[in-house]
């Protein structure tokens, strides 16, 4: 991998590990800012970089009667006010090449949503704003095949792409992790990111909602930390079972400390193994 770039004032792909972490949604401006605040105190007393995540909209849910979150514009301002309020980079999905310029005033990484990581005009446009670019391999996607989405953004003029891993499609409301992914990807000259929340959810396996394993977060977590990655993407939430959006696959809140420190560890270790 022979590409790094800063993001705000972190830098991703030098060796650090880069944790991308929040809630699924944006359920209200109190509760963001709540996760957001926590999430920094334990960024900074493990001394890891942090990305704050959060979705102004879920435009792929699985029932038409999910909730979606506040939407573009107000969801900005609250994404906003996390930046203003904590000073953490912060990253969510577009969904629409009519969304790319108001996101791109705000948010310091553009996320392609796994099911639209082909879509040639929004992976441009996101691209053409200068901003960071994570784009989430699709679900049905090998690997190498990311290489023509890598192109379409770099042609753009763009650099600074990140693609994450989030679990192929194994069949029957069940994904799979092939962990050789995450080299081959990193191949492509972009540094890599493992989504453990996302690859420990059951796509629609609650008939109108989707279910999920979030017993295994940790496992898949030590794993893409021994792999190498660059970053791990994972939600948070205070009460996941009451979560509107991904609880059954989100992290509680309480657990990030104990977790954290764990890759904090094995981090260090691999690195020093590697430079040994």
């Amino acid at each position: 991998m022979d590409n790094k770039f800063q993001i705000s004032d972190l830098t991703i792909g030098d060796g650090d590990l880069v944790m991308i972490a929040g809630p699924c949604v944006i359920e209200s401006a109190a509760g963001t800012l709540e996760i957001a605040r926590a999430l920094k105190e334990i960024a900074q007393l493990l001394s890891l970089p942090l990305i704050f995540k959060a979705s102004y909209d879920k435009a792929n849910r699985t029932s038409v009667t999910s909730f979606r979150g506040p939407g573009l514009r107000a969801g900005l301002e609250i994404l906003a006010r996390v930046k203003a309020e904590t000073g953490l980079p912060v990253i969510s999905d577009v969904h629409q090449v009519s969304e790319v310029e108001a996101a791109a005033a705000v948010l310091d990484v553009l996320q392609i949503p796994a099911f639209l990581c082909r879509q040639t005009d929004l992976v441009m446009a996101a691209a053409k704003t200068g901003k960071a670019v994570n784009i989430k391999k699709g679900q049905v996607l090998a690997p190498w095949d990311m290489a023509p989405v890598v192109e379409k953004a770099r042609s753009a003029g763009n650099e600074k792409i990140i693609l994450t891993e989030r679990g192929a499609s194994f069949g029957y409301n069940n994904l799979v992790v092939d962990f050789r992914s995450l080299p081959l990807m990193r191949g492509l000259g972009c540094p890599v990111v493992l989504d453990v929340t996302h690859s420990v959810q059951l796509p629609g396996g609650q008939g109108t909602c989707s279910g999920g394993q979030r017993e295994f977060i940790p496992i898949l977590a030590r794993a893409g930390v021994a792999v190498g990655v660059d970053g791990l993407f994972m939600e948070v939430h205070p009460d996941p079972d009451q979560a509107r959006c991904d609880g059954p696959n989100s992290l509680p809140l309480k657990e990030v400390l104990h977790l954290w420190r764990e890759l904090k560890t094995l981090h260090v270790f691999f690195q020093e193994e590697k430079e040994s």
